[in-house]
């Protein structure tokens, strides 16, 4: 039997794998097409033939290794892009391996190629005082005033990921007597979060002057009534909280991005008291090691309070020479007797 073209284990790689065994959702299939689509033409392109010649036998270990170096040197990409796109590339070969075992050798190699160490991403929040100042700050009136203070308050309370709050329709939201929100996240998994009694109020407030609420209907609208983008979203919150970026008490300047309410309501979470498998739970997490790091990050942060606290170290005076001895008017005295 013939091996399958890279066509046509292209087509089944996204089509089938992605797609439906692994169940990713548009964005994160649009970041694999993204790396593969860069890894085929610099192939191409070192092999002096168009992408649709290549052959399954030109993705060599040593051309991964190529396109691993191009996406630094030239591209000028982060460690953690170029991390992210090799684990896609072994993902790929994975793949290629059930479905032509021809290639296992040459598959084992790329999969064997290790990622770089590189330190975690900083983890950006807010303080209480700063979302006070925030939401004290936002306007009262004009056209947008009453969505950009509902979408604040819904990432805040949610902790919701931007592509979420985008996707999100108001048959996913039920306002009753227990208020909770399903979200639709990573992975194609729905999980479920309780709103809180502002956030229902403010909800229910961008219902006014509406007749019928179509349950297909977009949550957070455009100014042409369309659902808000991811893009949408970022500048929303990016409007309302320059006044955040600026440098205070030794912090560095930060942006304050839709990722940051997500930090910032797990954060909070936790110095609440709130259980970590339930703050997995309601940030949709895979595993608890994610939500670790909160835990890590405000353990840090009391043990800072507590050095900050700490009465001053008392020495006990040293008896190994008189306080009168460096004394010089006292000595002088001593000397006139």
């Amino acid at each position: 039997m013939n091996a399958p073209a890279l066509g046509q284990l292209l087509h089944g790689y996204f089509e089938d794998y992605l797609k439906c065994q692994r169940g990713l959702r548009v964005t994160s299939i649009r970041s694999y097409r993204d790396a593969i689509t860069l890894f085929l033409r610099l192939v191409a392109k070192l092999k002096g033939t168009k992408i649709s010649r290549l052959q399954l036998e030109d993705l060599t270990c040593e051309r991964v290794l190529a396109f691993l170096s191009y996406l630094e040197s030239e591209r000028g990409n982060h460690v953690r892009t170029r991390n992210h796109r090799l684990a896609i590339l072994r993902t790929f070969f994975e793949y290629i391996v059930h479905q032509t075992p021809e290639g296992f050798a040459e598959a084992q190699r790329i999969t064997a190629i290790p990622s770089k160490r590189v330190p975690p991403a900083e983890m950006r929040f807010m303080d209480s005082a700063e979302v006070k100042t925030l939401f004290a700050s936002l306007p009262k009136t004009g056209n947008l005033a009453p969505r950009d203070r509902t979408l604040l308050l819904f990432l805040y309370n949610t902790g919701a990921r931007a592509q979420e709050v985008s996707d999100l329709r108001w048959k996913n939201i039920e306002l009753d007597a227990m208020p909770k929100v399903h979200l639709h996240g990573k992975g194609d998994k729905w999980r479920t979060c309780p709103l809180w009694k502002e956030t229902v109020e403010a909800l229910n407030g961008l219902l006014d002057g509406h007749d019928v609420r179509d349950p297909e209907g977009p949550v957070f609208t455009s100014r042409h009534n369309l659902s808000l983008t991811r893009f949408g979203i970022y500048k929303a919150v990016r409007r309302h909280t320059r006044l955040l970026d600026k440098p205070q008490n030794g912090r560095p300047q930060r942006n304050v991005s839709p990722h940051c309410f997500r930090h910032t309501a797990a954060v909070h979470l936790l110095e609440a008291g709130v259980d970590p498998n339930v703050i997995r739970g309601w940030l949709g997490h895979v595993g608890l090691e994610t939500t670790n790091r909160y835990a890590e990050i405000t353990l840090r942060m009391k043990e800072k309070a507590l050095a900050m606290c700490e009465p001053p170290v008392l020495e006990a005076p040293s008896h190994r020479t008189a306080i009168w001895r460096d004394d010089a008017e006292l000595l002088k005295w001593l000397k006139s007797l």
